[in-house]
């Protein structure tokens, strides 16, 4: 039987701990990644069920559209937010036509990402850390293993793949709702000329933008989803000890959701010499 890292000594020291825990989740992440083939080969019919749970959701969520509906409403307010914001700002210089350029840079570059990463924490993710936290408690996981399955690829690593492979057109739903909600409160709240807003907006939009937004966002993806199966695959202390394991999940994921995003746009975006306005 698999044990918690969180049930150790408390005589332990903190530091030692965090350590000793790191190293866990290190391993158990190598482990899971390592055995991603092995899964796409041997689970496939799982991994089809685990997609359409994501994408639809299941029982009372599979009515309002699962996570599509949620991530698409959460970008699509953010582009609301940012067209008023970006209009008001730009008019107060004169140049409020380039509200299109706003809607091409910050909803591909930083709004859609953060927003959908912290959306896939919100829904996906949690609902990860509960179910293997379920199973882990009424003892469904070891009773994986004694029928000769191997728990982690079956669980985890099909988890990863479903998330991954859905994260895709779940994102480019959200992307496009941000792009509309803009365009729309841009042009029918402050009266805009849609002509004016096309055209900046498509001068500004940048393919490579968009490919390096989703790179941005798979990767947000894969480090939460990792989170999450590991707090819910070990663990303890029954549906209590579940509800501090999502707790502790989403603290952290939405921790190395935002650091992720920092560091993937210094990388993709740093050095990037792609938007000149003069006048």
């Amino acid at each position: 039987m698999a044990t918690s890292t969180h049930t150790r000594d408390d005589l332990t020291p903190a530091p030692l701990r965090a350590v000793e825990e790191l190293g866990t989740q290190v391993w158990f992440y190598a482990r899971c990644y390592g055995l991603i083939p092995f899964a796409v080969t041997r689970y496939r019919r799982e991994i089809l069920r685990l997609l359409a749970e994501v994408s639809f959701g299941t029982g009372a969520l599979a009515v309002i559209g699962g996570t599509v509906v949620i991530s698409s409403f959460l970008t699509a307010f953010a582009g609301i937010e940012i067209g008023i914001q970006g209009y008001d700002q730009l008019s107060n210089l004169g140049v409020e036509a380039l509200s299109g350029f706003v809607s091409a840079y910050i909803n591909t570059r930083l709004a859609a990402p953060i927003i959908a990463g912290i959306g896939l924490v919100a829904t996906i993710g949690t609902g990860f850390t509960a179910q293997l936290g379920a199973m882990r408690i009424s003892e469904e996981i070891d009773a994986i293993e004694v029928m000769g399955l191997s728990s982690v690829p079956f669980l985890v690593s099909t988890r990863i793949v479903a998330g991954c492979i859905a994260i895709i057109p779940l994102y480019g739903l959200a992307l496009l709702a941000s792009y509309l909600s803009t365009q729309a409160v841009v042009t029918f709240a402050f009266d805009q000329s849609g002509g004016a807003y096309r055209h900046y907006f498509e001068a500004f939009l940048i393919p490579r933008d968009i490919v390096s937004s989703f790179v941005m966002v798979l990767l947000m993806a894969l480090v939460a989803m990792s989170i999450h199966c590991y707090y819910g695959f070990f663990a303890s202390d029954g549906p209590a000890g579940v509800g501090r394991a999502v707790g502790r999940a989403v603290r952290l994921s939405l921790i190395a959701v935002l650091f992720t995003n920092l560091i993937m746009s210094l990388v993709l975006y740093g050095n990037a010499d792609t938007v000149n306005i003069s006048g």
